[in-house]
This record gives structure tokens, sequence and C-alpha cells, in this order.
């Protein structure tokens, strides 16, 4: 399996695969094809705080992730959200989702890593958990 930073090439397949993960119930929201076609553009059009990449076995696309960069003055270092991490079903339970978190750990090695999980998510949360991350007792709130 090989991680490949996103490129215009791979822009139809991520939003297939865009649509079915905002449509599960992993998410609270269902996404739009403007926020998909944009979230794509800002990962190919080398946009300072977001990267994607995607997952390719046997030449094929297998799952995407999409990187948002920030700081935490809380942390007091660099912030790096996991925005999105997607696999085909049939991929997942290999090692995919450790290896990229071994991938973004070593590109960014001083940098806080943060994500967010539906609760009912516990093959997630499970991965998220071997791999080091730990539950923060925040609200989150947006507007």
């Amino acid at each position: 399996m090989q991680i490949k930073l996103m490129t215009e090439e791979h822009a139809d397949i991520v939003k297939e695969m865009m649509r079915t993960f905002y449509a599960s119930p992993c998410l609270l929201t269902d996404g739009s094809e403007e926020i998909f076609d944009n979230d794509i553009k800002n990962c190919i059009n080398e946009n300072p705080y977001l990267e994607g990449y995607v997952f390719v076995e046997d030449d094929n696309i297998v799952g995407y992730a999409m990187l948002a960069k920030s700081f935490s003055t809380e942390f007091g270092k660099p912030c790096i959200w996991i925005e999105d991490l997607y696999l085909i079903p049939r991929y997942r339970h290999r090692g995919v989702g450790s290896k990229f978190f071994a991938f973004t750990e070593s590109k960014y090695p001083d940098a806080l890593f943060r994500l967010e999980a539906e609760r009912n998510n516990l093959s997630a949360i499970g991965v998220y958990k071997k791999n080091g991350f730990t539950e923060l007792p925040y609200l989150e709130m947006k507007k």
C-alpha cells in the first residue's frame, strides 16, 4: 500500500468516496457537492492549510485522507487535524490507518494530532486508541 499526495487525476474517485463517507453514520453532516469540490480543489492546489492523500494498492485508490494544519495555543505547537480518513470497507483492518498515522507523525514530528470520531464508530475509535490517541473531554461547538 502506498500513500500518495492527492492530484487532479484522483478527484473523481475521491469525490465518490467522500459521498459515501459523508452519507455514513460516521459523520454528523452530509456534506454537499460544493463542499466536496472545494475540499478536493484545496487539497490539490497547494493550499498551505490543507493536504490530501490517497491510499493506493495495486494501482487502485482504496481510500483517502485530508489533513488540516493549524497551531494549538493550548499545547504550544503546530496542530494537524485529521479531517477525513476513509477506506473502502474491504481494505479496512489491514493496518492502513496505522501506516497513515506513522506517515503523518514522521512528516510532522513536533506536531499535535487531533481528530474527531462519532462515539458509535467503535472500530475507528479502536484504531485511533491503538495508535496513541486519547479522548479529550471537550464539548465542541461551531457556528
